[in-house]
């Protein structure tokens, strides 16, 4: 009660003499909440809630500040008090691509949202945003093994069986390593972009870092939120990458290595995605995101099929999660 107080206290003084009618928003998987605020002329603002003792509203103000300035269309930050944890922003709507997104949409909607992509990967330069480097891509793969393997599955892996995930784990990173470098929202996918004017509006990108080219691709066509037919998907990468090359993106020169790169750095995200949906239900009780693991697998699953080094995964993902049938794996 004490924070909401908080927050009511500074947006009063932010807006004096005004009655303000306050809303829940949205929340996320951190500790940051969101508010709609009406004012008395009917307009609204976006509140962010974001305790300073578990969050910073810095990267965020920074990151807004870089994507705008590339093109996209990001809130506009109108009040900011870093000390108290708290942002004004403009209100970017209520509609998410996941809510907006149908079979007669789609492909204008990704068409839109690659652009705002491409703006962004457009304006990268090296030494501004984090590392997306060796040590925080292995501590994401981490996430599997703690929270997803022992944690939710309640396995022990052999030494073996550690030994050969490490062993994929490192021909993951050592593609992933590899690719070509742009600025990465790191979360770039339906909840995160709102249908909007101009489209789409882009939210939840305090954690962009510069690193490889594919991550945000592999967030926006192999989303844990929505699936798409593979063929549909891969025409949209296809794409992307005919676009990206004409525009001076430092996309591959050949699509199948795009592709491999895409293919492999959906398979660290994904086995990333599996780790966090089990620690936000084990640790932070957010039980909302165990429906969407069964995608996430799906996705993981048929990309070790593909590359025989990462079979093992393909075997592990077995023994902790059988299939209905056996068909499509061949060891």
């Amino acid at each position: 009660m004490q924070r909401i107080e908080q927050l009511e206290n500074w947006l009063a003084a932010q807006f004096p003499q005004q009655t303000l009618q306050i809303s829940p928003a949205s929340a996320d998987a951190s500790f940051r909440r969101y508010f709609r605020v009406q004012l008395e002329d009917g307009s609204t603002r976006i509140v962010m809630d974001a305790p300073p003792e578990h969050e910073d509203c810095r990267p965020f103000v920074k990151v807004a500040q870089l994507f705008a300035a590339a093109g996209a269309h990001v809130p506009t930050i109108h009040a900011q008090d870093l000390e108290q944890g708290f942002l004004l922003l403009s209100d970017l709507g209520n509609t998410t691509y996941l809510a907006a997104l149908n079979d007669s949409n789609a492909d204008d909607l990704y068409a839109e949202a690659l652009g705002a992509l491409a703006a962004i990967q457009r304006a990268s330069v090296p030494g501004v945003l984090p590392e997306y480097d060796r040590a925080l891509l292995l501590r994401e793969l981490e996430l599997f093994p703690v929270w997803y393997i022992a944690r939710h599955k309640g396995v022990s892996l052999s030494e073996a069986d550690t030994a050969a995930l490490y062993e994929v784990f490192e021909q993951i990173l050592a593609v992933n390593l590899a690719e070509p470098k742009v600025f990465v929202h790191r979360d770039f996918h339906s909840r995160n972009l709102m249908q909007s004017s101009p489209n789409p509006g882009v939210l939840d990108f305090q954690d962009a870092v510069y690193g490889p080219l594919t991550y945000d691709l592999a967030s926006l066509f192999k989303d844990a939120y929505i699936e798409w037919d593979e063929e549909r998907s891969l025409d949209w990468l296809v794409r992307y990458w005919e676009a990206g090359r004409a525009i001076g993106l430092p996309v591959r020169e050949d699509f199948a290595d795009f592709h491999r790169d895409y293919e492999f750095m959906g398979a660290q995200r994904h086995i990333k995605v599996l780790g966090i949906f089990a620690r936000l239900y084990h640790r932070d009780g957010k039980d909302g995101y165990l429906k969407d693991m069964p995608l996430v697998l799906k996705y993981l699953r048929k990309t070790c099929e593909r590359y025989v080094e990462l079979r093992p995964l393909a075997r592990l993902l077995e023994k902790l999660e059988p299939t209905q049938t056996a068909e499509g794996f061949s060891f």
